[in-house]
This record gives structure tokens, sequence and C-alpha cells, in this order.
């Protein structure tokens, strides 16, 4: 089956989005629904091996971020990327601007996804940050924010491509909580294939005496333990 935009609009249509959004609200992560089936994910994950899709690779024992290495793609996206992308955004758009409004920032986001690009090209943000991500027994990623350049949509999706347990075990996504004056508030999730994970990029509104303010919040992946973890991610804006 061909993956169309109306097929990408249709998986994405399946989340429980308002679920999403109240767990997405309580700890910053919040898992989707499926959005790939297991042969699509195997296709996905064997592109690795295919490096004139990719504009770059980042070995992450070289730059000190952990081990394992990840691909951006170039803009030419592999069409399940390119439909997920699109239907997501649309999505998490109202999620965005209710942060945005608690947290009393501007929202500069515009209705579609392609207008929005447009901006961050503008702004000299113009390289493509979707990424295929690799990791064999002892790798990790360290805590982190993908934070590209000055234009940031605040929300991001992963989407794992391997079996949780089956084809690797460890390797859990990691989201840390720094919270003012109190010990750190860590979470950890186990992805289960083919589905979305939701993630703040970089904060999220809390709740306090004084009405709202922004928890800082990294994330990352824990040591994989045996077999090999693949994942993609999907970011909403583009790199500088």
């Amino acid at each position: 089956m061909e993956f169309t935009p109306a097929e990408g609009r249709r998986r994405v249509a399946g989340t429980d989005w308002a679920a999403l959004a109240a767990e997405l609200d309580d700890v910053g992560c919040a898992a989707t629904g499926p959005l790939l089936t297991p042969a699509e994910c195997a296709e996905l994950a064997a592109l690795y091996d295919r490096p004139e899709l990719f504009r770059t690779t980042v070995d992450l024992a070289r730059h000190r971020f952990g081990s394992g290495a990840y691909r951006y793609f170039t803009h030419d996206l592999p069409a399940p990327v390119a439909a997920l992308r699109g239907a997501l955004y649309p999505r998490l758009l109202p999620l965005a601007r209710d942060w945005a409004v608690r947290l009393g920032r501007p929202a500069p986001w515009p209705d579609t996804l392609e207008e929005w690009l447009a901006r961050c090209h503008a702004a000299g943000q113009d390289r493509s940050a979707q990424i295929l991500l690799r990791y064999g027994p002892g790798d990790w990623n360290a805590l982190h924010r993908d934070v590209f350049g000055d234009l940031v949509f605040p929300l991001q999706v992963v989407v794992a491509l391997d079996v949780y347990g089956a084809d690797y075990t460890g390797g859990e996504f990691l989201m840390v909580e720094q919270r003012p004056r109190a010990q750190s508030r860590g979470t950890s999730t186990a992805l289960r294939q083919g589905h979305g994970l939701v993630f703040t990029t970089r904060d999220r509104p809390v709740r306090s005496r004084r009405g709202w303010s922004a928890g800082a919040m990294r994330h990352g992946v824990s040591t994989v333990r045996s077999g090999r973890r693949r994942t993609l991610g999907l970011v909403f804006h583009d790199a500088s």
C-alpha cells in the first residue's frame, strides 16, 4: 500500500488526542496509537544503510553525547516520514498553542507545516531535522534538547521501529524534569513498535502558586542491554 498523506491522517486520527493531551500535561510525554505496521517499521529501519538518503551522520561517542549513531534525512523524505509529519503537525498545534498561552509566550506557529517551515528557512534554519537512530548493546543517549535555532516547535515525536523485550532490552526512553528548589523527576518509557511517543522539546507548563511556570525538561535513552534499537525521530522545526 502506498503511504499517502491521507493514509497518514487516518493513522494519526486513531489516537485518543484528549487523553494524550492530559498525559502530556502531567509528565511531558504521551504515547500515540499505532502509526506504522511491523513491515513498514522494518522498511524504514533498513533505510539507515542507504547513505544517499541522508545529509549527515552523527557519532554520539565522538561528540560525547553518549554511544550509538543517528542520521539526518535530506529534505527528500520517504513517503511515510513526510506523511506522518504532515498529519501530526495539525494535531500537535493546538497543544503547542495552549502551552504558549499558559506560559505567557508567543505562539508563532501558523496553521500549516509548510508555512512554518518556510519561516524556519527564511530565518536560516533550512536543514532537515528528521532522523533515524540506531543503538546496539551498550549504547545510550545523554539527556538533551533538540533545539536547532531560534525557531522551535515545542513538541516532537519518536516512533519505535523494533520490538521492546524481543529485538532489544534496555534502551528505555527517558525524560527528566528539573524542578526548582526540589529534586529532579524522571520518567522511563518502553516504546511500542510502530507507536509514537509525543514529548516536549524543552519544557512544559507547571502550575504554581503564582500561576504557570516552565518546567525544564530533557530527554535521552537508557543503556541498551542487548539487541538493536532503532527509532524514527520527527521534529517540527528545521535546523540551522
